[in-house]
């Protein structure tokens, strides 16, 4: 579904006005960077899964 380093849509947009937010940790709580101001917010999974409305780019895979 999604994982760290993918970059996710939310419902609403940043008030920079961006809406393309970076996942940078994951456990019980996720943290998400905004994409334009690099602004952090953490949230707990339930809430993340709730606000979120799509992956936008799954992280490169490097082999």
């Amino acid at each position: 579904m999604y994982d760290l380093g993918d970059l996710v849509e939310m419902k609403k947009p940043h008030p920079c006005g961006v809406n393309r937010w970076e996942i940078i940790r994951m456990g019980a709580d996720i943290k998400i960077k905004c994409t334009g101001c690099g602004h952090i917010v953490m949230l707990s999974r339930r809430e993340f899964e709730k606000k979120m409305k799509k992956v936008l780019e799954k992280k490169q895979q490097t082999d």
